[in-house]
């Protein structure tokens, strides 16, 4: 059953990353790019410990991906709203 759950939460990201390269697309704004190669990572590190049985967080390792992908965020969000000038 976790393997299961694990492989929806997998398809949840790659849907969301689909979601968000069209938006890039249309838009042509680069945070919807960032957004979209985020929940590719998390995609990606949720399909690793799945496939290598690293459900038990005895390999952290694979974490570094989501710590990347939630650094990607953070700095396109920044670099989004410090782009703006304050009036």
């Amino acid at each position: 059953m976790t393997t299961f759950l694990s492989g929806m939460n997998t398809a949840g990201f790659l849907v969301a990353a689909l979601f968000f390269f069209r938006f890039w697309r249309r838009t042509g704004d680069s945070l919807f790019a960032i957004f979209g190669i985020s929940f590719l990572l998390f995609a990606a590190g949720q399909s690793i410990s799945v496939s290598f049985d690293f459900l038990q967080d005895d390999k952290s390792w694979v974490y570094v991906l989501r710590l990347f992908g939630f650094g990607l965020l953070l700095a396109a969000i920044a670099r989004k709203n410090m782009g703006k000038s304050r009036l």
